[in-house]
């Protein structure tokens, strides 16, 4: 089977980390067309799974554009458009994995007479897309994919509320390699040691810094705890947030935090950092579709707390694989923090606890098996 992948990102987000492990299996008889140039081709490259750039013209529309920036921005997709139904020919299934690849895709897909798969990693929602947005994923899904996977039963269930049809949804969870994070507890203590955080009690987050992200609720929570609890904010701006990031340091001076408080950026040696975290907090204000970072806690063995809203719920059992709070809810989480802290060998177990059941619920393995079953029924269609 040939699949032909497409995205719209340069930048390795967590739709894009998805989608390096499903276009994994297929690198010797697939193609990944991007819609944008960057560190994700990189990343496809050094895995050696053949990529191709669509265009070098940035597609302006984001999740909150209205009908006319939509319009004006149509233009810019021509060029990728042509290229991807070229190139599709070649294939037995387009599979689109974002917003603006599947509005490619759909339109390929129409030309071309090949089947199209659309990988769901949102919330199609009013929290997350504006009303143009939502009609347009609607519209496509239902009339042009022959299946949509969806990340979550959150997930499912928004598209389905936003009219989409129920009958083509499938969920299968995303899944991960085991191995790729188990971190000795030598190199543990090692990045410790490097980031000068040996006796602290240290909560990592990991995200793009976004408001929806909700790092702003970490640091109000980082304020009501012990001055031994620091912050680490692994992750950056992508999508023209600069100005929250800006925001989060001004908060960080106005609340005295300076020494408590440590940004990052944008790493690659993530279980390294998770592993030498006490806690994980993932604190988005939305509903989130799938919540990557929690799995990926559980996974290194590090306690995690959670929004509870979205994919997360499904994730996290709470007192037993984790602890999940209201979203936006800084002083609840502040709490759970200072119970966490206090109570290092409850935490450990339910960490241990958390780590069978993300190997066993959320392997790689297991998901490709899924995905490779629904594709190889809709191409003998």
């Amino acid at each position: 089977m040939k699949i032909f992948f497409l995205d719209q990102s340069g930048k390795p987000g967590g739709a894009e980390l998805c989608l390096l492990d499903v276009a994994m299996p297929y690198k010797n008889h697939g193609l990944v067309g991007l819609l944008a140039d960057g560190p994700f081709r990189e990343l496809l490259e050094q895995h050696q799974i053949p990529v191709q750039v669509l265009t070098n013209q940035a597609i302006q529309v984001q999740k909150a554009s209205g009908l006319l920036q939509s319009l004006r921005s149509s233009g810019t997709l021509f060029t990728p458009l042509m290229k991807a139904v070229q190139l599709s020919r070649d294939y037995d299934l387009i599979y689109a994995n974002t917003q603006k690849a599947l509005v490619v895709g759909a339109i390929a897909s129409l030309l071309t007479r090949l089947p199209l798969v659309y990988h769901l990693h949102d919330i199609v929602s009013p929290d997350h897309f504006s009303p143009t947005n939502q009609r347009i994923i609607i519209t496509l899904a239902n009339r042009f994919a022959s299946r949509v996977i969806a990340n979550s039963h959150a997930s499912q269930k928004a598209f389905v509320d936003a009219g989409g049809d129920a009958n083509k949804t499938t969920v299968i969870y995303n899944g991960f390699n085991p191995a790729a994070y188990q971190v000795a507890s030598t190199q543990r203590e090692h990045m410790r040691q490097e980031l000068g955080i040996r006796d602290r009690f240290v909560i990592g987050h990991f995200s793009r810094l976004s408001p929806w992200k909700g790092q702003h609720i970490l640091i109000e929570a980082l304020a009501q705890c012990s001055a031994n609890v620091i912050a680490l904010f692994v992750g950056d701006a992508l999508f023209g947030e600069e100005a929250y990031v800006k925001q989060l340091h001004h908060q960080v001076i106005q609340l005295g935090l300076q020494e408590r408080v440590h940004f990052l950026g944008f790493r690659s040696t993530i279980p390294e950092l998770m592993s030498a975290c006490d806690l994980v907090a993932h604190t988005s204000t939305a509903p989130e579709p799938f919540g990557r970072v929690i799995v990926e806690a559980m996974l290194c063995g590090c306690p995690v707390v959670a929004a509870a809203a979205g994919g997360a719920v499904e994730l996290v059992q709470p007192d037993r694989t984790g602890w999940l709070v209201p979203p936006g809810d800084s002083l609840k989480l502040a709490d759970v923090i200072t119970q966490i802290q206090a109570n290092s060998e409850r935490s450990h177990q339910i960490a241990q606890y958390a780590q069978i059941r993300a190997t066993q619920q959320f392997n790689l393995a297991t998901t490709n098996q899924q995905i490779a079953e629904l594709l190889q029924v809709i191409v003998k269609h």
